[in-house]
């Protein structure tokens, strides 16, 4: 379906909410759902309706829970591992943004910053409060969107148009938090295939790079597909250990055919006081601007390297897995699919790296096999491997 023949009523962008983050960090373009109105699907019945084609994953949650006293400690032991990491490496994606854009665009034109529901919102936000920052040196005028973008069926096309029709002079960044195998890269190319003639009406908003230029950001790079990236390590990315209480209490996008809405979201009302959300961007926010060190202007790449491509070819040939899908490589995509998924075994590539005691305290939890590959699996620390609950197709 194309966005023209899309022809519902549009609500205004200021109709939205920001979960729970401040209204000012983002608002978020999802139609928001009660819990009792989603299939509430368990973990393992999930995974058999997925692997043998009768359901989407987008189709059904399993509802969180908070989580474990174990899973908070972790947590606040990466935060404090991680923070000044993530801190300078917000400050220095922000300072190659002023870099990039400092010369076209202005209040009345802003950046638009577009993060990818749900990984993807707090690194926006953190951004956002960066550019936003009148100490820093790298101000600009930005504002910060969340949308969905749904492996296999593409970025949710109504919330660009609304975006698209309410900015039409503006450029447009997409942020995620990390890549992992690169497959929601090619998902974000292909739904911007649509806008990459130059006679498009809006393909300066979206290739303001050149066309061969996908303008995704994200903190970690490791399968080199990002347009700018502050690093290609696969490292402990603090917001990447936790789901909803990290992104602003909303839940995984569930997909909506366009023609009725917006991609549709849970809000967890039930996890507030598990919510970290806030506590974590003031967090960061607020080591960033204590940092001594001068931020740096990154590198930025135009067509995608696809470095772990050879990779993920080989491990898949490895353990006869022809649907891809079920590798989940980075120890943030490694950690959540253990907390989400039905894994058969995780892949590492050191025994004891600090970054990965979440992980395999969770294996140790739930009897999964560890397999120490060394060098085999770099630059990713971690890949979990998703039990064949079906036969591949």
């Amino acid at each position: 379906m194309t966005l023209n023949n899309i022809n519902i009523k549009r609500a205004n962008l200021e109709d939205y909410g920001s979960g729970s983050y401040l209204a000012s960090d983002v608002t978020v373009l999802l139609d928001i759902v009660e819990k009792d109105a989603v299939a509430d699907v368990p973990v393992n019945q999930k995974e058999a309706l997925i692997q043998s084609g009768q359901r989407h994953y987008s189709d059904m949650l399993t509802l969180e829970d908070a989580p474990s006293a174990m899973h908070e400690q972790l947590y606040t032991q990466a935060l404090a591992q991680g923070a000044i990491r993530a801190a300078a490496d917000i400050a220095d994606l922000a300072y190659t943004l002023h870099h990039v854009f400092q010369t076209n665009v202005n209040d009345e034109h802003p950046l638009i910053l577009v993060s990818l529901v749900r990984a993807g919102l707090p690194i926006g936000v953190l951004l956002q409060r960066a550019l936003s920052d009148p100490n820093s040196g790298y101000t600009l005028p930005s504002v910060h969107y969340g949308i969905s973008i749904i492996r296999d069926r593409g970025l949710d096309p109504l919330a660009l148009q609304m975006l698209l029709e309410a900015y039409p002079n503006s450029p447009i960044v997409f942020v995620d938090g990390w890549t992992g195998k690169g497959a929601i890269y090619q998902e974000l190319a292909r739904s911007l295939e649509a806008f990459s003639d130059p006679d498009h009406r809006n393909f300066a908003n979206i290739f303001h790079q050149g066309t061969d230029a996908i303008p995704l950001l994200t903190l970690a790079d490791p399968a080199g597909v990002a347009w700018l990236a502050a690093s290609e390590e696969d490292w402990l990315i603090p917001s990447g250990l936790l789901n909803s209480t990290v992104s602003g209490l909303i839940s995984r996008s569930l997909y909506t055919e366009p023609q009725s809405g917006l991609h549709r979201s849970v809000f967890y009302d039930n996890l507030v006081e598990a919510d970290h959300s806030l506590t974590f961007i003031d967090h960061i926010d607020a080591t960033r601007r204590n940092l001594t060190k001068a931020p740096q202007c990154l590198p930025m790449f135009k067509q995608p390297r696809y470095q772990t491509a050879d990779l993920i070819d080989k491990l898949a040939a490895e353990y006869d897995i022809t649907n891809r899908n079920r590798i989940k490589p980075t120890i943030a995509e490694a950690t959540r699919a253990i907390l989400r998924r039905d894994p058969e075994r995780i892949l590492l590539a050191t025994a004891n790296h600090p970054d990965t005691i979440l992980l395999r305290h969770l294996c140790a939890q739930r009897s999964i096999t560890i397999s120490v590959l060394g060098d085999k699996i770099l630059p990713y620390q971690a890949i979990t491997l998703i039990k064949q609950r079906t036969k591949d197709h």
